[in-house]
This record gives structure tokens, C-alpha cells and sequence, in this order.
């Protein structure tokens, strides 16, 4: 690697974990899950996401990791950290295989989109084809599942523009997911439906928002959505 590559790449590093930390703040009755608008999981509901989801793991950035921060689901079925690029997941991949998931989800590009490169959708989409191609190699039973990057309110795009490149990176994975024929999921309706529970800097979620997400992902993980 050139000088000037690792540069830009440790000036990325520290540029990307500056913003995520200053902005991080047998199954049973499935139909018992479901939350209604407004309402706080109980305990009850929270061991029974961690039930259903037993068998999942969960790989992403900081959005991701509140799963486990919030204690919705335990850490082992979570693989997530603040900063976190499709390039970096790459790293975690072993750590994964030894967690043996049946499902696993994976939510990547709110970090990667803020990149300093010329073109960081197609820079990332790259190594998240890559990062694809290693799970399916090395887990060849398990269900993948892509989610998409999550809004960001208006105030946030003002204050980082390029947030508003979040739609046409979606649409990015999408098409990979597509080529690759594992499952996606469109996350945009849940977070249209619950803006309340944006957190203060309005990109990431407050507690209430995780379970919510499980309860919306918990019929594609029972049905499958993979087009294997």
C-alpha cells in the first residue's frame, strides 16, 4: 500500500470513530412479540426476542450494536461497533464462523458513505461483495440477510450532507443483494412510522426502537426471505 493510500485510510479510521463515538448515546408464541405503537417491551418480550433470535448473529456498526447495548438480545448474537465499514466487518468474519449463526443480518453504510474517497458507495459496495462472498464460503447454511442503511433526520443531513447519499446507496445494496441472491430488508417504514425514537444526535435509536426492528424482521427470520 502506497503512502499516500494509508494516509487516507488512517485519516478515515480516526474521522469515522470520532463521529460514531460522539454520537453513540425451541421457540415460543411468535405472535406474543408484537408490540403496538408507543409500548415498552417487558421483560417477558425481551427474553422471547432473545429466544427466537438465539440462532442469529447480527454484524454491523453502531446502529447495530445498540441490540446489545440496550440489552434486547446478548452480546453473543451481536457483532457490531462504532465506526464499523464493510472493509473493517471483513475482519470479523472468523469471529462469526466461530458463532456457527443458522441467520445472519447485516446492516453496514451509515459509516461508509462518510469515506474520504472519490467514490465511497462504490469503495464500500466492493468489500461488502467481498465480506458476502467469505460468510457464504465459510457458512454455506446460513441465511444472510442485508438491512438497509436507516434515515437520518432533516437536522442531520444538515449538518452532514452527505447523509443525503443514504437512498442511492440503499438502492447499492439492494442490487448486490440481489446478484448475490441473499435476502434484503428495507428498514425506511419502521423508522418512518417511529420517528420519536431517533436518539439526540437523529441517527441513531433510542432503546425502544430495537424492538421494535425485531418484531419487523422476526416474520422474514421464521419464513425465510433468502432466494437460494
Amino acid at each position: 500500500m502506497s503512502k499516500n493510500k494509508m494516509i487516507i485510510m488512517l485519516i478515515g479510521i480516526i474521522t469515522l470513530l470520532l463521529a460514531a463515538c460522539g454520537n453513540q448515546n425451541g421457540s415460543r408464541n411468535i405472535a406474543s412479540l408484537t408490540l403496538n405503537e408507543g409500548d415498552n417491551p417487558t421483560a417477558s418480550q425481551q427474553d422471547s426476542y432473545k429466544n427466537l433470535f438465539q440462532r442469529s448473529v447480527f454484524l454491523g456498526d453502531s446502529i447495530t450494536e445498540g441490540l446489545s447495548y440496550h440489552d434486547v438480545l446478548n452480546e453473543e448474537n451481536v457483532l457490531a461497533g462504532a465506526g464499523k465499514t464493510a472493509q473493517f466487518a471483513l475482519e470479523d468474519v472468523e469471529e462469526l464462523v466461530k458463532r456457527k449463526p443458522e441467520h445472519i443480518f447485516i446492516q453496514l453504510g451509515s459509516d461508509d458513505i462518510l469515506w474520504p474517497t472519490d467514490n465511497p458507495k462504490e469503495y464500500s459496495l466492493s468489500y461488502y461483495a467481498q465480506l458476502i462472498d467469505e460468510i457464504a464460503g465459510k457458512l454455506p447454511d446460513a441465511a444472510i440477510t442485508l438491512l438497509s442503511v436507516t434515515p437520518v433526520t432533516a437536522e442531520a443531513e444538515s449538518s452532514e450532507p452527505r447523509y443525503l447519499n443514504i437512498g442511492e446507496y440503499n438502492e447499492g445494496v439492494k442490487e448486490l443483494a440481489a446478484e448475490k441472491q441473499v435476502g434484503f430488508v428495507d428498514l425506511s417504514p419502521i423508522v418512518a412510522d417511529h420517528t420519536e425514537l431517533y436518539d439526540t444526535d437523529g441517527i441513531h435509536f433510542q432503546a425502544e426502537y430495537y424492538p421494535i426492528l425485531l418484531d419487523f424482521l422476526k416474520d422474514k427470520l421464521v419464513h425465510g426471505i433468502n432466494t437460494k
